[in-house]
Parts: C-alpha cells; structure tokens; sequence
C-alpha cells in the first residue's frame, strides 16, 4: 500500500506518517523499484492501534517503547503485557473520576429543570474537582 492511500485510509497525514516511521512508531517500509514505500497491510491495523493509545492518553514515549519491544518479537511479549497493563489501571482511574465529573453534571443539569435556579443565585462558591459534592 502506498503511502497516500494509508494516510486516507488511517486518517492520519502523509507527513504524521513519514514522522511517525522516522521516530520509529512506524517499521520502516519496503520500497519498491522506484523507491516509493510500499507499506504492508497491517501497518494500518498497527496505526489504529496507536490511535487508541494516543485517544487513552499514552504518551509518546511510552508508544515508543511498546513499539520497540514489538519489534524484538515474542520474547518481549511479557514487558508488553506489564505495559498495557500499567496504562489500562491509569485509563481506568481516569474514566472513573471522568464518571464522577459526569454525574455532577448530570445532578446540576437536573437541579435546572427542577427550578434550582434560586439555589444556583445564592451559592457563590466555585466548584472543586476533588469535592464531588460541591452544590455549585
């Protein structure tokens, strides 16, 4: 695959994927007679993958990582799963104070249709992020 066609496949711009193979996110693609990448399929399999890293918080470096111990293979699969597993609990933390932050607002939004206006007028307190309870 072309690299046009796998920027308008993955979404992702001709240059992130240049970028991403010079750092090494990407392996390196074989050319063809002319010198143009040729990329294998998976590679858009790998990009989405580190799409959802990315969407997850992953930092860059950490990506890194992964990929270059993907690129060792099989006997790097355990310090992979440790990885994975070490990024799912912080994306798991963070999508439960996500969902804290959520049912706040879900309580505020009813507190408006219930004609909590009055109280909205007289609190002048700001809400805190970690006092989940906080009327404002």
């Amino acid at each position: 695959m072309k690299i046009g066609e796998l920027a308008k496949r993955s979404g992702l711009s001709v240059y992130t994927i240049r970028y991403y193979e010079k750092i090494g996110l990407l392996p390196e693609a074989d050319r063809d007679r002319s010198g143009h990448r040729d990329y294998d399929p998976s590679t858009l399999i790998w990009i989405e993958f580190l799409g959802r890293l990315k969407i997850t918080g992953m930092p860059i470096s950490q990506m890194l990582q992964y990929a270059a111990l993907r690129q060792q293979g099989a006997a790097t699969e355990d310090q992979r799963r440790r990885l994975l597993e070490a990024h799912r609990a912080t994306v798991r933390a963070h999508v439960l104070e996500l969902q804290s932050c959520l049912a706040v607002l879900d309580t505020k939004i009813a507190g408006y249709a219930g004609g909590d206006e009055q109280q909205d007028k007289t609190t002048n307190e700001q809400p805190s992020i970690h006092s989940r309870t906080d009327p404002a």
